[in-house]
């Protein structure tokens, strides 16, 4: 190792003087949630007044760190490639940029259409070959270091090392800091009784040998605590989840019915509790692979029995779904949806499931409508949804006239709105 620490010192800088090299007008790439490097965003910020034009790049902002302060942007502008809590309000008020993508385009986009000037990135500690590991958060991230110009890594004690492709050697990298603060967790919603409902229904139809991805939040929780009666389910997923490692530690998770990857759990990136991150750590499970690989609907699609599970903020009576605006306002972004929506589908024997609750704001608002409000996106269009689910049911929309589909998504709305959904559906000549 005697080589590789030495040249892992003469990279080693504090991370002021890690940002002196940036410049006005840069590109600079930063992974998702966890993997962010926040002692050289931190430092960024402080020079903001020396600086024009930069722009950070980045899938799902988890800390509203100093860069992501108002007027900031004047100088250093964030760009969400999926808006998350911390960057919401900068998209909402125009102070930050939005590209719109599919998930598995992403690493190609950055390299392609970017000029990646820096990647700023946290990752587990040296190996004694000279490598890192990008740990939760492989995703866009290990390509677009390989093109960059300078590659700023932050070494944390407390980043899993992953295994599979998410690997960079000393060699590739410009300055190293070290940073001690744990990284953040993200502890798992609760799960409610609606959310409860609509596992159980996903469950029902889940059937043994599948292969699973789900999502963040109290449902896909939900459909996990629902699956543990479930026999020989195996994961290909983007996000890894904290219900996933129960799957497994339970015996349902075993990999061995999977088409490809067998006894492997594959994901691209990581976000949970400290219990998920001890679970990664040099788990032999585990395979990490850029995103470009883990949500190509193509790689999805040779799964058998691919079952994928994911939520809308509302479908509308053709089965369009929006699930990352709200009207006119950015929300979230289409994330790994549609690639798994349409994976789903194209695997012999998989499903897929929209989840959405029947109502929101007490009861007073439907989410299941006849048009979708002025202004939304359509994520997932009507011909990549195979079902949708409520706390009332499921709707199996895939080789369905619109009329049908029509009936079948007014039966799972809320009681309370089907009379007003089948007399919209009439004004539209639906029914």
């Amino acid at each position: 190792m005697g080589r590789w620490k030495d040249e892992y010192n003469r990279k080693l800088v504090t991370a002021e003087e890690a940002v002196k090299a940036i410049k006005s007008g840069d590109n600079i790439v930063l992974p998702i949630g966890g993997g962010e490097a926040p002692m050289l965003l931190d430092a960024l910020a402080k020079r903001k007044d020396e600086l024009e034009g930069v722009n950070v790049h980045q899938l799902l902002a988890l800390r509203k760190l100093a860069y992501l302060q108002p007027g900031v942007e004047k100088h250093i502008k964030h760009n969400s490639w999926f808006t998350s809590g911390a960057s919401r309000a900068l998209v909402q008020q125009g102070l930050a940029d939005v590209t719109p993508n599919y998930f598995h385009e992403v690493p190609r986009l950055m390299t392609e259409y970017l000029n990646v000037d820096a990647v700023m990135a946290t990752v587990s500690p040296m190996d004694e070959h000279g490598y890192f590991s990008f740990g939760i958060s492989v995703e866009y991230t290990s390509t677009a270091a390989r093109r960059a110009k300078i590659v700023m890594l932050e070494v944390n004690p407390t980043m899993p090392r992953t295994l599979g492709d998410s690997f960079i050697h000393v060699s590739e990298v410009t300055y190293v800091v070290e940073n001690n603060q744990p990284i953040p967790e993200l502890m798992p919603a609760p799960i409610t009784e609606r959310d409860m409902a609509i596992g159980s229904y996903i469950a029902a139809l889940v059937e043994d040998g599948s292969t699973i991805q789900l999502g963040i939040g109290g449902i896909p929780n939900a459909t996990a605590h629902c699956l543990l009666e479930k026999n020989d389910l195996g994961i290909h997923t983007e996000m890894i989840v904290e219900g996933m490692v129960d799957l497994i530690e339970k015996g349902v998770v075993t990999g061995t019915k999977k088409s490809m990857h067998k006894r492997k759990l594959v994901g691209t990136f990581a976000l949970g509790s400290s219990k998920l991150y001890k679970f990664l750590d040099n788990n032999p499970l585990i395979e990490m692979h850029p995103v470009s690989y883990t949500n190509d609907p193509a790689v999805i699609g040779q799964q058998y029995k691919m079952v994928s599970v994911n939520a809308a903020v509302e479908v509308d009576l053709l089965g369009q779904c929006a699930s990352e605006t709200i009207g006119h306002l950015q929300f979230s972004g289409t994330g790994g949806q549609a690639d798994y929506a349409r994976g789903s589908v194209r695997s012999q024997g998989g499903k897929g499931f929209i989840t959405v609750p029947s109502t929101a704001k007490g009861g007073n608002v439907s989410k299941i409508v006849p048009m979708l409000k002025p202004g939304a996106v359509v994520t997932t269009s009507k011909n990549d949804v195979d079902h949708v689910v409520t706390e009332f049911g499921v709707a199996k929309l895939r080789g369905k006239t619109i009329r049908q589909r029509a009936e079948a998504l007014i039966g799972i709305a809320h009681p309370d709105f089907r009379v007003w959904l089948r007399e919209e559906a009439k004004k539209m000549n639906i029914l």
